[in-house]
């Protein structure tokens, strides 16, 4: 009898303490706005028992259903995934029961659409490849489940990520900030999708400044990392001398977070053996508030000019840079470099892309595509194929002398990074462009990181007088990112210059009570 009413006391007990926990953490938590959350706020409301995955979900779908077809019908969701709310409630039982795999665990993520995935269509944006499921997962694609991440929709893209935001199977994506305005390609679903909450976190790739060019038009941090730091096996290629997979997010946490669990070598991409001992699997370490405290920064001044408001922007952002104690030069890369980096790129780019594609779709059903074969005989004979001498001896001798060049600027004036508009201009209007470039368009420096292979962060600046987002890159050496990633993080929380965009503005019931974090040092 004794021991009954023994065992009855202490579970009262316990129900009273647990209920004065949740009402401490209660009165601690501060109320966030969806969009603003970055994926440690969730997890701490995850931890608290104030949001699942499944809840996150909803809200995620909610957007969707709010943004993408109606309202402002931003056109950035190919298709989305029909298990996603059963694959959260999986995941919040396995927390439950196991605890989280990673920081990823029940976070919703968005693909652009030559991702492979086994479970949704991959299409490359292109009607010749409607409805085509690939074999298996893309490498990084599985890196992201095991981690617990849930595949909410595949996105938009240029077509075969060439050209702007827009394709013959997902129409043309708008840029929530302005729908006159381009979001940017290739990447541009990934970035309205992204800017728009629709995810925590989105997968781009990158040619010539594909994840850069629609993170600056859509106000959002992305980050193209070096070339050979994340596996490309299973993504449909353009130019594997240049390709790169990368996330994009609303914050540089968020970008830390994902990039970490998705390193590794992989057997079926040769080029990730060059990072073998040089990749991470966790980079949140490295966000110091007071990275530029002490830094070197060169401003590559010869990619200002275009824009008078870029220009502002920029400025005000080496003010900030100098204010937190960073010291700021100015850098100008050699003229020969400024004219062949053009040529350069377009003598690599065009030539791979009739070989990889042809490769890539044998891995497909018979039934695709029907007319591929007319798309590869136009690009081999206005562009050559790889063996054509113009292939070769950029290959092999232009593009060492570049990343020669490049490095050989950072250690003589002992640069931690170099910076630049990433787009020198303001998103254009769509109705004038067409087709805008790919990346960051007329007077971008984006393709030089392509040419070195090394890494370019992305992180909002600020906005144009007519409310247009800018952003600054943070360019580095090879396998810079933890020191990019630093920088970053300390301009980021120096600035806060991001905004949720006016075309997908909060919605009711979306504040979410998040727990303070826990106190850590800043040094």
């Amino acid at each position: 009898m004794m021991q009954r009413h023994f065992r009855f006391l202490m579970k009262v007990m316990c129900l009273v303490f647990c209920l004065l926990w949740a009402l401490l953490a209660s009165a601690q938590a501060t109320p966030v706005d969806f969009d603003a959350l970055t994926i440690a706020d969730i997890n701490r409301a995850f931890e608290n028992g104030v949001l699942t995955s499944e809840k996150l979900v909803q809200l995620c779908l909610a957007r969707i259903q709010a943004y993408d077809r109606q309202g402002p019908s931003l056109h950035a969701i190919m298709a989305l995934n029909p298990k996603a709310l059963e694959q959260a409630r999986a995941l919040d039982a396995e927390r439950k029961t196991k605890g989280p795999r990673s920081p990823l665990h029940g976070i919703p993520v968005v693909l652009k659409d030559n991702y492979n995935t086994a479970d949704l269509p991959t299409t490359g944006g292109s009607v010749l490849l409607e409805g085509s499921l690939p074999p298996a997962d893309a490498f990084v694609v599985k890196k992201l489940r095991d981690a617990g991440a849930i595949v909410l929709a595949k996105v938009n893209m240029s077509e075969f990520a060439s050209a702007g935001a827009h394709s013959s199977l997902g129409g043309q994506s708008l840029n929530p900030h302005d729908l006159t305005r381009t979001p940017s390609g290739s990447s541009g679903g990934t970035g309205v999708a992204i800017a728009a909450a629709y995810a925590p976190l989105g997968m781009g790739t990158d040619t010539g400044g594909s994840i850069r060019g629609p993170s600056t038009s859509n106000g959002i941090a992305g980050l193209k990392p070096t070339h050979g730091l994340l596996s490309r096996s299973g993504i449909i290629p353009l130019a594997l001398t240049f390709d790169t997979g990368g996330p994009m997010a609303r914050s540089v946490t968020d970008i830390t977070i994902a990039l970490g669990l998705m390193t590794g070598i992989d057997p079926a991409d040769a080029a990730t053996r060059k990072s073998e001992g040089r990749f991470e699997t966790d980079y949140t370490k490295y966000l110091k508030a007071d990275a530029l405290t002490g830094a070197r920064i060169g401003i590559a001044r010869d990619f200002l000019g275009a824009d008078s408001d870029v220009d502002w922007v920029v400025e005000s952002s080496l003010a900030a840079m100098r204010q937190t104690g960073a010291t700021v030069v100015d850098v100008h890369y050699p003229k020969w470099l400024l004219d062949a980096r053009g040529g350069f790129y377009e003598a690599i780019r065009y030539p791979e892309f009739t070989v990889q594609i042809a490769a890539y779709l044998k891995t497909l059903g018979p039934q695709y595509p029907k007319t591929i074969e007319e798309m590869i005989s136009r690009a081999e004979r206005f562009n050559g194929t790889r063996p054509d001498y113009r292939y070769t001896s950029v290959r092999d001798y232009a593009l060492p002398l570049v990343r020669a060049t490049v490095d050989g600027i950072l250690a003589a004036q002992r640069l931690d990074a170099i910076v630049y508009p990433t787009s020198s201009r303001r998103p254009g209007l769509i109705a004038e462009t067409g087709a805008p470039p790919a990346g960051g368009g007329v007077g971008s420096a984006t393709n030089l990181a392509n040419l070195t292979g090394f890494p370019d962060l992305i992180v909002p600046a600020g906005f144009t007088g007519d409310n247009l987002p800018v952003g600054i890159s943070f360019f580095g050496p090879a396998f810079s990112e933890p020191r990019l990633l630093a920088l970053g993080y300390s301009f980021e929380q120096a600035t806060r210059a991001r905004r949720l965009p006016v075309h997908a503005p909060a919605r009711p019931g979306e504040k979410i009570d998040v727990p303070p974090p826990a106190r850590r040092s800043t040094r």
